[in-house]
């Protein structure tokens, strides 16, 4: 991937580049704000490394800020001392897509750049069928088939089968799925979760010779062969 490194302090900004390089990854440099500005605006990257605290009077939250107004959507994340909540949630806010504090592992810092790309190609080129073993969705039609086999599903739990298959091999907690997939950002203290979930089990597992759908004890539900 071709990295846009935008870090004052020297010893870190080579530090990183030297970790991406090894890697594999082309990475452009740039040392204050307004070298930084004019490279991510002149050139196109596959992800940007920007630090909150530049020198040269252009700050990370500005470039950031002058980025996501002129409609460039390239992933950010955003390295900084500010460890302080109110900071993160501001870079985030500004359109950072990701927040590493200083200091970090390079390890974690790589990790979270390559996740910001694989989102990021995935949203470019979104998905129209989504599929788990013999279990497959079509989201044009919104029709669900197993092992060939047509399944009728009320538009609730069409939305709760999609949002499961979306965290296949991830456990879905109960907030998750009151969030998205009913909207709530709050617990209600009904059964609506379960109730959706048994007669999903009805419909995708029962008929078959193996469950997909698994209860995590304590913990939520999770999608899986």
């Amino acid at each position: 991937m071709r990295v846009l490194l935008i870090e004052d302090d020297q010893t870190v900004r080579n530090f990183v580049a030297k970790g991406l390089s090894e890697a594999g990854h082309l990475v452009e440099q740039a040392a204050d704000g307004k070298q930084g500005l004019s490279l991510a605006c002149q050139d196109k990257f596959d992800v940007i490394i920007l630090d909150r605290m530049l020198p040269g009077g252009v700050e990370g939250l500005h470039i950031l800020e002058t980025l996501r107004r002129e409609g460039n959507l390239t992933p950010v994340l955003l390295l900084s001392a500010l460890a302080d909540v109110d900071e993160k949630v501001a870079g985030l806010k500004a359109g950072g897509d990701d927040y590493v504090t200083k200091p970090f592992s390079f390890s974690e810092l790589q990790a979270r750049l390559e996740a910001l790309v694989r989102r990021n190609r995935n949203e470019a080129q979104p998905l129209t069928k989504l599929s788990v073993g013999d279990l497959e969705i079509d989201l044009l039609s919104r029709s669900v088939r197993r092992g060939g086999q047509k399944i009728d599903l009320q538009p609730r739990e069409f939305r709760l089968l999609e949002f499961l298959m979306r965290h296949t091999g991830q456990v879905v907690t109960r907030t998750m799925l009151l969030e998205g997939v009913w909207d709530y950002h709050f617990d209600p203290q009904t059964n609506v979760i379960d109730v959706h979930i048994s007669r999903l089990r009805q419909k995708i597992d029962k008929p078959f010779d193996r469950a997909l759908v698994h209860t995590i004890r304590n913990a939520g539900y999770m999608l899986q062969e």
